[in-house]
């Protein structure tokens, strides 16, 4: 468990990044990034899908490039707020408030923030921006399953981001998101597949607080 959760530590923050950005990118997709009238409509059709959801509480599995893992639960409150909370063997928490993304790792004691208009992921979540987004649909053979690639062309850095959705009837927008892949600058892969999803769940009003582990007299 030790190798895993060492590993895990170094890829946390890029799998919660990838999340928060799920809300923020699609809509804002333009029309002319999808190759044809029919892939237009599945953008548009996964735009409506995310939109569609004011909160979601699910299940995740997250595993970095050496097919490493760990589990935990989601919450998801539109627009920005999400919480990772993780199995209790990994001891870390990240939580995004909607304006800062705090990664909480309670074995060392230790609290990173990244606001995020200071972050790469500025440039797709800070209103204040004006940075074109762009998407396109990657083909899978399965009409039931569409794939979006999310990035913007003119700042690779950012990495890419793919989201996976099944149709289900049930979801939000006839769309269900079932797992992303978020690949950064260093090829470093992180996916995250979710399962159980529940939508229009009651949330806490303390979801996306946090208790901070470091010493008082060190804040």
């Amino acid at each position: 468990m030790k190798t895993v959760t060492k590993t895990f530590r170094n890829f946390a923050g890029a799998a919660a990044l990838a999340a928060l950005s799920i809300p923020a990118v699609l809509p804002a997709v333009p029309a002319h990034a999808a190759s044809s009238s029919a892939d237009q409509k599945k953008l548009a059709q996964a735009v409506a899908a995310l939109r569609g959801i004011s909160t979601m509480k699910a299940d995740f599995v997250q595993t970095d490039r050496k097919g490493q893992s760990v589990g935990g639960t989601l919450i998801l409150q539109r627009p920005g707020r999400i919480r990772f909370q993780y199995e209790k063997s990994a001891q870390m928490l990240i939580v995004g408030d909607g304006k800062a993304l705090t990664l909480v790792d309670y074995a060392v004691n230790q609290v990173q923030r990244w606001p995020i208009s200071n972050s790469p992921l500025g440039a797709l979540l800070d209103p204040s921006r004006d940075v074109a987004k762009f998407g396109k649909v990657v083909p899978t053979g399965n009409p039931n399953v569409v794939s979006i690639e999310v990035r913007d062309t003119e700042h690779p850095e950012y990495g890419i981001i793919t989201l996976i959705f099944v149709r289900d009837a049930s979801a939000p927008g006839g769309l269900e998101l079932t797992y992303w892949v978020a690949l950064d600058s260093q090829n470093q892969r992180t996916t995250v597949a979710l399962s159980n999803q529940r939508y229009g769940v009651a949330i806490d009003k303390n979801a996306f607080r946090w208790k901070d582990p470091r010493p008082r007299n060190r804040r």
